[in-house]
């Protein structure tokens, strides 16, 4: 399995208030193998993401996924997730970390 950082990803995490998850998360950005910088294609994606009841932000990192053609989009978010799952327009599938986990152990 391979890590995927972004520029909504590191934006996100600047953004945390609390010093200790900040720090634990820029560490753990420091691993990713690959990196999606943000650009015109993931920006006018995230538009159409935004349009179909997605936050601005969730979008964002939505087109950064697809954009990256990862094989798994994981998320806590119960709200994203649901809202993923009801949708036939994405081009990842979104998981939850216990519905990754069973994806990983086929």
């Amino acid at each position: 399995m391979v890590l995927i950082g972004s520029d909504i990803l590191l934006f996100e995490t600047e953004r945390n208030p609390n010093l200790t998850r900040r720090e634990y998360a820029t560490e753990i950005l420091r691993k990713a193998k690959h990196w999606v910088a943000l650009n015109e294609f993931i920006e006018n994606r995230a538009r159409v993401l935004n349009k179909l009841a997605f936050k601005p932000l969730d979008a964002l990192h939505l087109a950064s996924a697809e954009a990256a053609g990862v094989d798994y989009f994981c998320t806590c978010d119960d709200r994203l997730l649901k809202r993923a799952r009801s949708l036939k327009d994405l081009q990842i599938p979104v998981l939850s970390p216990l519905d990754l986990i069973g994806e990983i152990e086929k």
